[in-house]
C-alpha cells in the first residue's frame, strides 16, 4: 500500500499510506456539510473496519492475500461539525491506505 487511493473530486482532509493495525486520523478543518468521501485499499488476510465520528458512519472491508481490495463510500452531511475523526481497526497482518475528502 505505497500509494493512497485517489480522490475523484474535492480536497483531501485525511490520509494514511502503508499503514497496519489500528489508527485514528483527525479530519483537517472538521466536517463540512455536503459530500464526505472515504476511499480505502487493503491487502493481507483479515477484515478492517472504518468509522467516521461523530456522524456514525461505519463499514467493513474484507482483505485478502495477494491482491488489493478497495471500497469507496460517500456520505452527504446535512450540517457541519467542528471536529471529526476517521478510525481504522485492522489486524497487523493487513496493510492499508485511506483517503478522506470533502
Amino acid at each position: 500500500m505505497t500509494k493512497a487511493p485517489t480522490l475523484p473530486d474535492g480536497n483531501v482532509v485525511a490520509q494514511a499510506i502503508n499503514a497496519s493495525g489500528n489508527r485514528e486520523l483527525e479530519i483537517k478543518g472538521g466536517l463540512k456539510s455536503g459530500a464526505l468521501s472515504v476511499l480505502v485499499n487493503c491487502q493481507g488476510k483479515g477484515e478492517l473496519t472504518v468509522s467516521v465520528k461523530p456522524v456514525g458512519m461505519s463499514f467493513p472491508l474484507k482483505c485478502v492475500d495477494g491482491e488489493v481490495s478497495s471500497t469507496y463510500n460517500q456520505l452527504d452531511l446535512k450540517r457541519a461539525r467542528t471536529q471529526g475523526t476517521v478510525s481504522v481497526t485492522a489486524p497487523t497482518s493487513v496493510r492499508w491506505a485511506i483517503t478522506v475528502g470533502h
